[in-house]
């Protein structure tokens, strides 16, 4: 790079820059002031490498500043289907282990920037971090995709997550109406003040062309409510669960191999 040392063992340029600092370790599980619950933190993935290399030591810093004891969980979609965002929070949930008592279904290209944001457990029911009102993107009042904290309790009485959903959006859309007829109440964050600027969109769509093709009947579908599949039904094998370090901070990867029946999706493949 021509930035290295001179001739003689001398710096060009003054004094070299120290390393940053490592991302906190989390507490030894007696530290109280960190309290009792353990959040799992599920990302589902696929292919946006530099986003995860911002996100996992982003994130770690950050829950590890307002003592969350948490986990992060890729959700790696490896499969050759469309890519599932839902079908893949369900898998999540399951793999997560009896260690974590609440869930934040979280983007990987969403960086929280206001210190001042809740991931705490959501006892009183789910709570929109990205609402309406704070996330740079969208703003309709039924909104609950980017990050939503529920306890495990919480998504099991709503079914997880319907895995009729094959290509971007609209899973989260079904997933409010589920909440709904379970009969909870979406709480958001208050006394914010940074607005549209609470986050950081990592999200570049001149280059990250999202599958937004709707195929036949996948037009009606994607308004429907999906009363039967969620949690109960998800089609799944894991590949590999594999415990790395990135900048220090710690995650689980899993990689998915989702299932599809076409007869019941046939818009999950791409032909």
């Amino acid at each position: 790079s021509g930035e290295g040392p001179a001739p003689g063992g001398q710096h060009r340029g003054g004094p070299r820059q120290p390393c940053p600092p490592p991302a906190p370790l989390q507490p030894p599980e007696e530290e109280p002031s960190w309290g009792p619950h353990r959040l799992a933190l599920l990302v589902p993935f696929r292919e946006r490498f530099e986003e995860l290399l911002a996100f996992v030591p982003y994130m770690h810093r950050f829950l590890s500043k307002k003592k969350i004891r948490h986990h992060i969980f890729i959700l790696n979609q490896v499969d050759h289907f469309r890519f599932n965002r839902a079908s893949l929070i369900n898998v999540g949930f399951l793999e997560s282990g009896n260690d974590t008592d609440y869930i934040a279904m979280h983007d990987v290209d969403l960086l929280p920037l206001n210190e001042h944001l809740d991931y705490s457990f959501p006892e009183a029911g789910p709570f929109h971090v990205a609402s309406p009102e704070l996330h740079p993107l969208y703003h309709y009042q039924t909104y609950v995709g980017g990050i939503l904290l529920l306890t495990k309790q919480h998504y099991e009485l709503c079914n997880g997550m319907s895995n009729r959903f094959w290509g971007w959006g609209r899973e989260d859309d079904e997933f409010y109406r589920r909440i709904k007829g379970a009969g909870l109440q979406v709480r958001r964050p208050s006394g914010i003040t940074t607005g549209y600027e609470t986050f950081q969109h990592l999200h570049d769509p001149a280059w990250r062309k999202r599958d937004q093709k709707r195929i036949a009947a996948q037009k009606q579908e994607q308004f429907k409510v999906d009363r039967e599949g969620g949690l109960n039904n998800v089609r799944y094998r894991i590949e590999s669960r594999t415990d790395l370090s990135v900048a220090g901070a710690p995650c689980t990867v899993l990689n998915i191999l989702l299932d599809c029946d076409t007869n019941e999706t046939p818009w999950c493949t791409f032909g």
